[in-house]
């Protein structure tokens, strides 16, 4: 009861000091408060849409006295039995991931809500041609859904040294002989141990790749950050290769992560980005990846990265076979041409995007 009248006094509150806004002159982020990837998205899209004129206001303003404009990180929010009550408020989200009739019930269940209520939706974000597709799939009205990839804050992730290489890997206890390969993601279920593996992620496939690997590469070492990555950890015991797993504690942390690198390796089976594709590029490491995410648009085999088929951990494996083999000065075009696709990907270069996909969801002044 106590509760239930302090929700009542805070709404009153709320539409008191807004009871002059505009209709759809605020904007209002939801990340998932979980401090992972899609609240840093949600800061770098907060910048964004400050450069933009738009004018933000916290979660709680969701009372307001008007209906202003609600976006939110991630599609699961379409699985809450009262999402509606956000109505009416203008709707937008991002929806990264999740194929339909894949064998995933949550996944599906996010589809069947998006083609059930489409109509209730003002915007959508994809990061690749896939996830387009699947979304317009659903009936929805094709001017509702913009392409704009998860972008990178270059200020993060410069191109790393041979010096930043080693001091990186002193400071982690990587001996500088090893051949390095990162791993720099959630694979396992739930936010504990992660002993399940989260299959779209590929951690059995990464496994794979790493184990026929191990036959041609001496000193092959793996690094590996975020939570939840048990499965990887016990595998990589199992097969006897060394592996250090650190877990930073600020995002921007994980730009040393990748200068201790000599590949990154993405064996997803599903994606909305990686990050990683990304990162890497921009940090001038070597990208090996299945074809999954925004990699499908962005990677040009052989030329600012290496891609191959889902699940194909055979050819995974012999591409960063492929890197192993290179000489610096074979790399240089390559690396070269991945951080030119990074800068065309930073979140300032998609300040237009952006603009575009605002229009007709937040009234700017």
């Amino acid at each position: 009861m106590m509760n239930q009248l302090v929700e009542r006094a805070a709404k009153q509150v709320v539409r008191a000091a807004s009871w002059n806004w505009k209709p759809n002159s605020r904007l209002i982020l939801y990340g998932d408060n979980a401090g992972w990837s899609l609240d840093w998205d949600m800061r770098e899209l907060a910048n964004i849409t400050r450069r933009l004129g738009v004018r933000l206001a916290r979660p709680y303003w969701k009372h307001a006295a008007s209906p202003q404009s609600i976006f939110f990180a991630s599609q699961f929010f379409l699985t809450q039995d009262d999402w509606m009550r956000f109505l009416p408020h203008r709707i937008g989200f991002s929806y990264f991931h999740g194929l339909p009739n894949t064998g995933d019930e949550l996944l599906d269940n996010v589809y069947k809500k998006l083609c059930a209520h489409h109509d209730r939706i003002t915007r959508i974000q994809v990061s690749h041609t896939q996830m387009k597709n699947v979304t317009l799939e659903t009936g929805i009205d094709p001017s509702k859904v913009f392409m704009i990839p998860i972008g990178i804050n270059l200020n993060f992730f410069p191109l790393r040294t041979d010096e930043q290489k080693n001091i990186m890997r002193d400071k982690l206890g990587i001996p500088r002989s090893a051949f390095v390969i990162g791993s720099f993601q959630k694979d396992g279920v739930g936010w504990a141990e992660g002993l399940e593996p989260k299959l779209i992620k590929g951690p059995d496939v990464f496994l794979s790749a790493v184990r026929l690997l191990k036959k041609d590469i001496p000193e092959l070492y793996v690094l590996l950050t975020g939570p939840s990555r048990g499965y990887v950890k016990r595998g990589l015991e199992e097969m006897g290769v060394p592996y250090k797993h650190t877990y930073y504690k600020n995002y921007p942390e994980v730009a040393g992560m990748f200068s201790a690198l000599d590949l990154y390796m993405v064996a997803s089976r599903q994606e909305g980005g990686p990050k990683a594709i990304l990162e890497s590029m921009a940090s001038g490491v070597p990208l090996v990846t299945t074809r999954v995410g925004q990699a499908m648009d962005l990677v040009h085999h052989g030329e600012n990265a290496w891609m191959t088929d889902v699940e194909d951990f055979e050819n995974l494996a012999a591409l960063a076979l492929q890197v192993y083999g290179l000489g610096a000065d074979s790399l240089q075009p390559i690396l070269k041409n991945a951080r030119t696709t990074a800068e065309a990907n930073s979140y300032d270069s998609q300040t237009q995007l952006w603009g575009e996909f605002m229009k007709g969801f937040v009234e700017t002044a």
